[in-house]
């Protein structure tokens, strides 16, 4: 009997990890016949858009651990060590960045413009330089914060494996006492904390905000780095839910803890709704034309102003709705589709905002089957990073660890 359900485990395991193969072999296809075809600057696009929405959901998963270890909320350990799993996704994150220089010309439409002495920013040289720094400080971190939280979590009678064999032998040089590794993880998550905020603050000016060089918010560093969260806790109750609702996987989660982590989800919900309409209503007070001329294009425009609607309807409007019923938050398999919904409307709202700037004059939206393939593609390949994390920890699927017993 026992050997049936080990079996029945592991060709599960071979099934979703094709699948999710297939899925990112055919998004890189549908990438590289894109950049081969007449229109190489929307495959970039797609590219540009993905690259930001799906780093952001693994940066934002784990602060959601930084954040609960900081404040010692022992509710949410068997989360937080999911939260931890989107870690895989930051190296993969950080090639996708550099792959990004190759597509310089097509992504940056201000390359070619006269920048008003704004040049001394607005460089492709200081441009990558910056942001990868940014991106090394901010994935260096949360290695180190992970490295310390798999001390405390880790079966050190379960050696197999070269990566979990080097960790043993660094922590023994280096880690003496459960307390010490504590506060060393209170220290690195703090400084995860304000690198997030910094970090995807320069990467939203960088990548999303100078698309259009001559528009500027004080408040889209603030939008970008909410975003990330909300996007984050999204993807971390997706994940979540599909391993609940596995009856081979031993990870289990109570009725309280899904509805606690739909509550924050929830409350980022207004959050992220607030600074939308925060920088909206100041930008249409203040009435300048560098910063409405902005507005006016992405939600009064034709087609971008349907896509603004829609946006802010699956964004907010949805999940506020749907959200005030408690007995939902405590719903996985409800909660993972509204969730998704979700994700699907931010990716939505990073092609509103890139989506003007590199397709001036259009009279449709640039969205198509290529789009949905390269997004499919992305999915693909962040779902191996995390298979491969839960794979090499298998401790984090049951639920409780060293540290929580």
């Amino acid at each position: 009997m026992i050997s049936n359900h080990n079996n029945t485990s592991v060709f599960q395991k071979k099934r979703v990890f094709l699948i999710c193969l297939a899925l990112l072999v055919i998004g890189f296809g549908t990438f590289v016949f894109g950049l081969m075809g007449g229109h190489p600057e929307r495959a970039w696009q797609a590219y540009l858009i993905n690259f930001l929405l799906w780093s952001s959901i693994a940066q934002g998963g784990l602060l959601f651990s930084v954040v609960m270890h900081t404040v010692k909320a022992r509710w949410s350990g068997p989360l937080s060590n999911l939260a931890e799993s989107f870690v895989a996704f930051f190296p993969i994150s950080f090639i996708l960045f550099l792959i990004l220089f190759f597509g310089k010309n097509h992504i940056f439409p201000w390359i070619h413009q006269d920048l008003h002495g704004k040049e001394i920013w607005l460089n492709v040289p200081f441009l990558f330089t910056r942001d990868f720094v940014g991106l090394l400080v901010l994935y260096g971190l949360g290695f180190v914060y992970l490295y310390h939280a798999l001390w405390l979590k880790l079966d050190r009678s379960m050696s197999h494996g070269r990566i979990r064999k080097r960790l043993y032998s660094g922590w023994d040089r280096s880690i003496s006492d459960a307390q010490r590794c504590r506060d060393r993880m209170t220290i690195f998550g703090i400084l995860y904390i304000l690198a997030f905020a910094l970090v995807l603050s320069l990467i939203g000016y960088d990548l999303v905000m100078s698309m259009d060089p001559h528009w500027y918010s004080t408040l889209f560093g603030a939008y970008t780095f909410v975003k990330a969260f909300y996007i984050g806790l999204g993807g971390l109750i997706i994940l979540a839910s599909i391993l609940h609702l596995n009856p081979d996987i031993e990870f289990k989660l109570k009725p309280s803890q899904f509805h606690d982590v739909g509550k924050l989800f929830f409350a980022f919900c207004l959050v992220w709704a607030d600074f939308f309409y925060v920088q909206l209503v100041v930008i249409w007070y203040g009435n300048i034309p560098e910063e409405t001329t902005y507005l006016i294009e992405r939600t009064m425009t034709p087609p971008w102003n349907s896509l603004a609607w829609f946006v802010f309807i699956i964004c907010f409007i949805l999940p506020f709705v749907i959200l005030l019923n408690k007995k939902v938050k405590t719903k996985p398999q409800f909660m993972s589709i509204l969730c998704a919904v979700v994700i699907m409307g931010i990716w939505l709202e990073h092609l509103l905002l890139v989506g003007p700037a590199l397709n001036h004059h259009a009279l449709s939206l640039p969205l198509g089957l290529t789009d949905g393939l390269i997004f499919l593609g992305f999915l693909g390949l962040i779902s191996l990073a995390v298979m491969y994390f839960l794979n090499l920890f298998p401790e984090f699927l049951r639920g409780e660890t060293r540290e929580m017993k």
